[in-house]
């Protein structure tokens, strides 16, 4: 898998997935909708991990700088 995620990309994740952790775990958003948030949340982590979204590849979009030769 070649990396196709950027750091600023990556960051806003995992902000993003913490901000979805706080909604859950303090109670403000429950039930089917938090689950999905907190899933949602673990995906963003885990592809932050990796660098790499498959969902990225499907759209064309890399948000990877070019390393120059």
């Amino acid at each position: 898998m070649k990396p196709n995620m950027g750091t600023v990309d990556r960051i806003i994740r995992v902000l993003l997935a913490a901000v979805f952790a706080y909604l859950y775990f303090s109670g403000t958003v429950t039930g089917t909708l938090g689950l999905v948030l907190v899933i949602l949340g673990g995906v963003f982590v885990l592809t932050s991990l990796i660098s790499f979204c498959p969902l990225y590849t499907l759209v064309g979009l890399n948000t990877c700088p070019r390393k120059q030769p």
